[in-house]
């Protein structure tokens, strides 16, 4: 049809009716069309996973679409986080970021091969969370104060596990030998997992690890919790102090959100955070993530921006006091 041999108002019509039409072919074909990827930075089968999983599961049945959990563990989280920073900024390849490679690793002297800040999008903080120090439950002490006075004891003797250099746990841990004027040796895994086995098995003695990876260990009688890295108690475990009770001041927040590359458009990035908190006040995942010693966040994709930033001055400080090398 040649719109020009119509008359003015013929024409308008007909504008109007194809524009229609084109807003009603996008409305039937919205993001996402086809899966998303979570890349878990972290072990498959760990505490992470346990997180993003049931969060996945629901965007799933929210959008119509698989949100697959695509686990890449290794080297702090940064091989994960790095390979969001170069993917495609369509919304079809998420990271479920973590203040260890996001925060942390940034202020390691090995940096990572991306900026935490110009490389990635920030969605949403999806969760706050303690990590705990266990120990074996033979172990000599029976509280913070006591396994302090026992690392001062033996110094050099008692080895502290970790997910990673520049992990949230290997900082919680180096922290509190700072703090506390202890000498600890630091030895690296994988993975949680890991941490927990080689605990039991006497390998190590104790670690920081997420309450997610470790809650089943301690209720079980198997590991005895010393102490939470968070500011305050956790409802999870509010039986075990903070570490601050003792070390004012001392504070490790291993939180957990949601952020996609940089340059991903602001209506997938609006999409995602309102889903996400959304599925934040499903009584379902709000008692998933009370169990586990987690407190729900969904914070705005600007108020998440402002925490990475607050973080990456905090821990750089961190870094410096702790006298971290590697």
């Amino acid at each position: 049809m040649n719109l020009y041999l119509l008359s003015p108002a013929r024409r308008a019509f007909c504008a109007v009716a194809l524009l229609a039409a084109v807003c009603a072919v996008h409305a039937a074909d919205p993001y996402p069309t086809k899966p998303v990827m979570v890349i878990n930075p972290w072990a498959a089968g760990g505490p992470a996973e346990a997180i993003i999983r049931p969060i996945a599961e629901k965007l799933t049945q929210r959008l119509g679409q698989p949100f697959v959990i695509d686990s890449r563990g290794g080297a702090n989280g940064t091989i994960g986080a790095a390979a969001v920073a170069r993917a495609q900024p369509d919304g079809y390849t998420l990271l479920f970021s973590h203040v260890g490679p996001i925060a942390i690793s940034p202020a390691l002297p090995n940096k990572p091969p991306y900026d935490s800040v110009k490389d990635f999008a920030p969605i949403t903080q999806i969760v706050s969370g303690p990590t705990v120090l266990v120990v074996r439950a033979d172990f000599p002490a029976k509280n913070l104060a006591e396994f302090v006075a026992y690392a001062k004891a033996n110094p050099g003797k008692v080895s502290y596990g970790s997910v990673g250099i520049g992990s949230s746990t290997h900082m919680a841990g180096a922290t509190l030998a700072q703090m506390s004027g202890t000498e600890m040796v630091h030895v690296p895994y994988r993975g949680s997992s890991m941490i927990n086995t080689d605990i039991l098995g006497g390998q190590i003695q104790t670690g920081f690890v997420n309450v997610a990876g470790v809650i089943g260990l301690i209720k079980e009688g198997k590991l005895r919790p010393l102490a939470v890295s968070t500011a305050k108690r956790t409802s999870a475990l509010p039986e075990v102090p903070a570490v601050a009770e003792n070390f004012p001041g001392f504070e490790v927040n291993s939180w957990y959100g949601l952020m996609a590359p940089a340059k991903t458009p602001p209506a997938i990035v609006a999409k995602l955070h309102a889903e996400i908190v959304e599925i934040l006040k499903m009584p379902d995942i709000q008692a998933r993530l009370k169990d586990n010693g987690l407190d729900a966040e969904g914070t705005t994709p600007d108020a998440y921006g402002q925490k990475i930033k607050d973080d990456l001055v905090r821990w750089s400080a961190a870094v410096k006091a702790a006298n971290i090398k590697e």
